[in-house]
């Protein structure tokens, strides 16, 4: 599959680039890319939640009324859960989210993301460049040249490149990430895909191995 690479003035080079249809034209898997964006969520969480149980609260043991006839459940001492300021029943405790997948299933998944992005017309390729300097208003004429402001961007860069990161960083709806680094979730949450020349060959050589 062929695609006209642009600069990053929105204007075509005159140079295609080639897709690789094992990559960007399978048939995405929906249940696969599922798998892989739940366990991406689940591993950004902390697991830091914390709720004191009954035995964890201070406060007095003494028994506060009698065992029946109170017209109400039955409770002990303050820091019964069915008091106001008592402990929580089974409440949350400090836990690991995070689960294992498959490096094949990662890879099919990334796979898959790509396709859609390709069937929905959402891939850009451009061709490389960077700023001098870090400078914001020229990473938003880049998005608009491209006719994508307005639009969730995630642009893939080959290598770390601290201007063009930095110019993004303070974009609401841009994103900059590493193509070593692409996954399903960010493939998806993105409405456009802009991907630089060499990012597809180091697309390439992950997918392809």
């Amino acid at each position: 599959m062929e695609v006209n690479v642009l600069n990053i003035k929105g204007q075509e080079t005159g140079r295609t680039a080639t897709l690789n249809d094992d990559i960007y034209g399978i048939e995405p898997n929906d249940h696969v890319l599922y798998l892989d964006v739940k366990q991406y969520l689940a591993n950004q969480r902390q697991g830091t939640h914390k709720a004191k149980e009954r035995s964890e609260h201070k406060g007095s043991t003494r028994k506060l009324g009698r065992q029946k006839g109170g017209g109400g459940a039955r409770h002990g001492d303050i820091n019964s859960p069915l008091l106001r300021g008592g402990g929580r029943v089974f409440g949350p405790k400090p836990r690991d989210y995070r689960t294992k997948l498959n490096k094949k299933v990662k890879v099919l998944a990334r796979k898959s993301a790509l396709s859609y992005k390709v069937q929905e017309d959402a891939l850009i390729v451009v061709e490389d460049f960077t700023f001098n300097e870090p400078k914001t208003k020229e990473f938003i004429n880049v998005v608009k040249n491209l006719k994508v402001d307005g639009k969730k961007v995630l642009l893939v860069l080959p290598e770390a490149n601290k201007n063009v990161y930095l110019s993004a960083r303070n974009l609401q709806r841009s994103e900059v990430i590493l193509a070593s680094s692409l996954n399903a979730y960010k493939v998806l949450n993105a409405d456009v895909l802009v991907v630089t020349e060499n990012s597809l060959k180091t697309i390439d050589t992950i997918l392809t191995k």
